[in-house]
């Protein structure tokens, strides 16, 4: 039933044991909690001039959805925003990512991508029967997929969109609110630090398709990671919620993009 299998993802009742008697604590994709992952990556204003305390905002705005049973990217949003603190960009930041001045000053600001955003994503939930892990009283029928986003570290979600929407008085998507931070994952089931995206990649045997710091090329490879990381056996799941109401595990979040 969903509502067990999300109650048991939220914390809210125990999963007995079921490790196999032979020691083998690898799980087979058909074991994930979610049925889909949004992977996202956001570029951002960003300056190496050493001046700090700078707000930043985001610049590109991609997401791709992830099916965890046969590791296809089977819808993708992508657009450009527009900065209104600081419009400008500097050339560290357009030589870092790639993005020209034109693309952001023909995008829209934030408020609108949050909107197009959400009609991207009731489209997929109508069309794939997707939901989130906000809670048990979402769940209107059984067969639903579940759905949970996915980030390289805690910097995108918990630092960048959760304070550029305060310091612009917009309300942030709930849904938005929890996600699984692909880098502690990894890190806690290959027990290994990973050196970037970029070197978690080439650790595993998967060359870095496309231009890195370009925010949907990033989310592409974080997909294609997370794949990887399903096919050996890692189990996914939320790493960071920032609804106080939910069983949640704490981690401080990035100062900056990397």
């Amino acid at each position: 039933m969903a509502t067990k299998r999300l109650a048991r993802q939220l914390g809210l009742i125990r999963r007995k044991s079921t490790a196999p008697a032979n020691g083998n604590v690898g799980r087979s994709k058909s074991k994930q909690l979610f049925d889909y992952l949004i992977v996202i990556d956001f570029e951002s204003t960003c300056w190496n001039d050493g001046i700090r305390h700078r707000s930043q905002e985001i610049i590109e705005f991609p997401a791709v959805l992830l099916n965890t049973s046969t590791g296809e990217i089977e819808s993708e949003f992508h657009a450009y925003v527009q900065p209104q603190e600081y419009p400008i960009l500097s050339e560290f930041c357009m030589e870092l990512t790639g993005i020209k001045q034109d693309q952001v000053d023909e995008g829209v600001p934030l408020k609108i991508c949050l909107s197009q955003f959400c009609k991207w994503i009731q489209k997929i939930q109508q069309e794939k029967k997707i939901i989130f892990a906000t809670g048990i009283s979402d769940i209107s029928t059984s067969e639903v997929n579940l759905c949970a986003f996915v980030t390289w570290s805690d910097w995108d979600l918990g630092v960048c969109l959760e304070y550029e929407c305060k310091r612009k008085q917009l309300i942030k998507p709930v849904f938005l609110n929890s996600w699984i931070d692909l880098r502690v994952t990894y890190k806690i089931f290959y027990k290994r630090k990973p050196k970037g995206l970029s070197g978690a990649l080439e650790e595993v045997g998967i060359q870095f398709l496309g231009r890195e710091h370009f925010g949907l090329d990033d989310s592409r490879n974080t997909a294609l990671l997370a794949w990887k990381m399903i096919r050996d056996g890692c189990l996914m799941k939320i790493t960071r919620s920032l609804n106080k109401n939910l069983l949640h595990s704490h981690r401080p979040g990035r100062t900056s993009p990397g």
